[in-house]
C-alpha cells in the first residue's frame, strides 16, 4: 500500500475547517480528480458514508467512502472501498487562530486496471494530487 503524508497551517479554527470537511459537497471543489460525491448518509459515529467518482490516469472509478473514526474538530479516518481502495485521514491541530492540517492517504493503487508500468505514474499522479488537495483546502477556507 502506497502511502501520502501533506501538511499546512490554515488561519482558521479547526471547527471551521472540520465542518468544511464534513459538508461532502465540498469535496470536489478542493480535490481536483474527485468529480463527484453522492449517496451522502450520515452515520451513528458522527461521520459520514458517501458514494464518490474519481478520474486517474484517463480512468474513472467509482467507490464508497465510509467515515470509521471521527473526532469533532480532531480527526477524520474514511475507509474508501472498491474502486481505489485505501483510507483518507485528516487531523487537526488548533493553536491560536491558525490549525495545523495533516492529510494522509494510504491506497492501493489498482494494477489489474491500470497496468504494473503505470503503477510509479499513479503515484507520481498522486503525489502531485496531495499537494493541489491540501493547497486548494488552505485557499477555500482561508477565502
Amino acid at each position: 500500500m502506497a502511502r501520502l503524508v501533506r501538511s499546512t497551517t490554515i488561519h482558521a479554527r479547526a471547527e471551521d475547517i472540520f465542518d468544511f470537511l464534513q459538508e461532502k459537497s465540498h469535496i470536489p471543489e478542493f480535490w481536483p480528480s474527485m468529480l463527484e460525491v453522492s449517496a451522502v448518509e450520515d452515520l451513528p459515529n458522527g461521520g459520514k458514508k458517501y458514494h464518490y467518482q474519481y478520474k486517474m490516469a484517463g480512468l474513472r472509478f467509482e467507490g464508497d467512502s465510509e467515515e470509521i473514526e471521527v473526532i469533532p474538530n480532531r480527526k477524520i479516518v474514511a475507509r474508501n472501498d472498491k474502486g481505489i481502495e485505501g483510507t483518507v485521514t485528516w487531523v487537526l491541530d488548533e493553536h491560536g487562530s491558525n490549525t495545523d492540517v495533516t492529510l494522509e492517504m494510504n491506497y492501493k493503487v489498482p494494477v489489474p486496471v491500470l497496468g504494473k508500468i503505470n503503477e510509479r505514474a499513479a503515484h507520481q499522479f498522486n503525489e502531485h494530487e496531495a499537494n493541489t488537495i491540501i493547497a486548494n483546502l488552505k485557499t477555500q477556507i482561508e477565502a
